[in-house]
C-alpha cells in the first residue's frame, strides 16, 4: 500500500520520529514522509510511534491508498527531498 505519514510531537520527541519515519518510508518535507510500504511493516511503525509519542498531546497521521498512482499529487513550489516518488 502507499503511505502518506505527517506527525506532530513535542520538540524533544520529533528527532526520534524523524528516525523512525526515515527507517519505513521517504522524507518529503519536513515532518512528511511517503512511500509504498506492507501492513506488516506499517503496523511496525505505528507501534514504534505509540512508544515515542504522548498520545495526549503528539498526532501521528497516515494517509493510505492501494498505489501511488491512485494519488493524484500536485507540488507547488521547490521540493525539499530529492526523490523519484514526484509525478
Amino acid at each position: 500500500m502507499y503511505v502518506i505519514a505527517v506527525y506532530d510531537v513535542a520538540a524533544e520527541r520529533t528527532p526520534k520520529m524523524l528516525k523512525l519515519c526515515r527507517r519505513y518510508l521517504h522524507w518529503v518535507q519536513n515532518s512528511v514522509f511517503e512511500g509504498e510500504i506492507s501492513e506488516v511493516r506499517l503496523k511496525e511503525l505505528i507501534g514504534e510511534a505509540k512508544e515515542i509519542m504522548d498520545e495526549s498531546h503528539d498526532s501521528f497521521i497516515l494517509f493510505k491508498n492501494r498505489h501511488k498512482h491512485w494519488l493524484d499529487k500536485q507540488l507547488v513550489g521547490k521540493a525539499l527531498s530529492e526523490t523519484d516518488q514526484f509525478l
